[in-house]
């Protein structure tokens, strides 16, 4: 076999899952990064700067290298040691994609190095599976808007390109908050009621994004599946939701599981606007990080080399 490649630049967005209605199966891509550049080497280092260089720059339990090593001992190829640079935007465990980035650049590298010959839809399916579910992976892979359903291993997405005019406000709260917990404080079954309800929002979310029609984002953000049953451990829901339909905010929701929170703007005109009423409804002794940004309309699945 041929020595491995010797270096791979990559650039994954974070993402927002679930939007409201669209448990684990709709999703939008950011224009904030995890970057990384890496090359073969005599043996691992991580070299990071940005958000949470501790835990980015650690080499023992890092969710990248793990499963980059996985992979090639599964694949049976040689497990290449890697010099990493890594520029780190995306906040961990805040509901921005942090571990569907890392899980994809993972992939990305051990296809790359190891020589594996993997298809983008096998890159995507592979991290979908580790995921455990197909939304943040297919929009940090291919960015844009989409809708994402397995049928086992197989995934189906449909993507579009957002509204250009619009924007987003994420607002990050000081602390993170595991998935796993977020997960936790959910039922296991729901009432007719408010699945049907959760159905009809999903249903205008798709076509909300894909038409431009700022009109409908505010019930198309509308959720009885998840949100009610972490507001409580998401301290900046409750005061951030009912924004959605002023002060220019079309729709309001947890960012993924939370603990952020995604509120869409219908123009660059209108943030500032966005951005007070969004401060003034934190005042009561909640501190966030109010981070502006657009729609990423390209993923990550553009660095892989032709």
């Amino acid at each position: 076999m041929s020595e491995a490649p010797e270096s791979l630049r990559l650039r994954l967005p974070a993402t927002s899952a679930n939007l409201g209605p669209g448990f684990d199966a709709a999703a939008v891509a950011l224009d904030f990064y995890l970057e990384i550049d890496a090359s073969a080497a005599d043996e691992f280092s991580i070299d990071a700067t940005g958000r949470d260089t501790d835990r980015c720059s650690r080499l023992d339990d890092n969710l990248i290298l793990g499963i980059y090593t996985d992979i090639l001992e599964r694949s049976g190829r040689e497990v290449t040691p890697l010099a990493i640079q890594m520029a780190n935007g995306i906040p961990l465990g805040m509901g921005c994609g942090s571990s569907a980035a890392g899980r994809l650049a993972a992939i990305a590298l051990a296809v790359h190095f190891g020589r594996l010959g993997w298809s983008s839809k096998q890159i995507l399916e592979e991290a979908s599976t580790l995921e455990g579910h197909p939304d943040n992976a297919a929009a940090c892979w291919l960015g844009g808007f989409v809708t994402a359903a397995c049928e086992g291993t197989t995934v189906f997405v449909a993507r579009v390109a957002p509204p250009v005019e619009w924007r987003v406000i994420v607002a990050l709260p000081t602390e993170p908050l595991a998935t796993s917990k977020a997960r936790g404080v959910l039922p296991e079954v729901y009432s007719r009621a408010d699945a049907v309800s959760n159905i009809q929002s999903v249903g205008l979310l798709g076509l909300a994004f894909a038409q431009g029609r700022g009109d409908l984002v505010r019930m198309a953000m509308r959720d009885r599946i998840h949100q009610p049953y972490r507001g409580p451990i998401c301290p900046l829901l409750p005061p951030l939701l009912p924004l959605a339909g002023s002060h220019g905010i079309l729709g309001a929701a947890l960012s993924g599981a939370g603990p952020s929170v995604l509120a869409i703007v219908e123009s660059e005109e209108r943030l500032g606007e966005a951005t007070a009423a969004i401060r003034a409804a934190l005042e009561e002794g909640l501190e966030a990080e109010l981070k502006v940004c657009r729609f990423e309309l390209e993923g990550a699945e553009r660095w892989l080399p032709s």
